[in-house]
């Protein structure tokens, strides 16, 4: 019998879960660790009352939190109108070629409809073939750019006029 996957918004109870999937995608993107109180950060944004922002879980057959995207609304400015970012698309390495991430996907693109919103961008890092593949399959179309950061120092309030 084929387990259908499980998607679901996160709850307040999954934030340590989450964090912990969080830290394992930063290792595997060999990306600079976050702060250590990421969990006592994130949960006041993602279930604030008027949060843009919506992580949906994906659940092995057995209930284990495996996967995850995480979501906000944004506006792209050429095109006048809102879109849904996904900043993060994560499965755990035991939990690929389950049909996890498609689901995720539909999941992603579900929220998206619900939301009145006509479009779903994200980003992937170049050496990712594996992800550039899965996307590639669902049908999305690739726009290549580089992505930058600029850190901002804390400073005295200034006003832009």
């Amino acid at each position: 019998m084929e387990h259908t996957p499980v998607i679901r918004r996160a709850r307040v109870g999954d934030i340590p879960r989450l964090v912990e999937l969080i830290h394992e995608h930063v290792a595997y993107e060999k990306s600079a660790p976050r702060p250590a109180d990421l969990a006592s950060r994130l949960g006041p944004r993602l279930f604030a009352e008027d949060s843009r922002l919506w992580v949906l879980l994906a659940e092995t057959s057995d209930g284990v939190v495996a996967g995850y995207a995480a979501c906000s609304a944004e506006f792209a400015f050429w095109d006048a109108r809102d879109y849904l970012h996904m900043d993060c698309l994560y499965l755990a390495a035991a939990a690929r070629g389950q049909g996890l991430g498609a689901a995720l996907m539909d999941g992603v693109a579900e929220l998206a409809r619900e939301l009145g919103l006509e479009q779903v961008q994200w980003q992937t890092p170049d050496w990712n073939e594996g992800a550039i593949r899965f996307y590639d399959r669902l049908g999305a179309a690739a726009h290549p750019k580089f992505r930058y950061a600029l850190p901002v120092a804390r400073s005295a309030a200034t006003s832009l006029s």
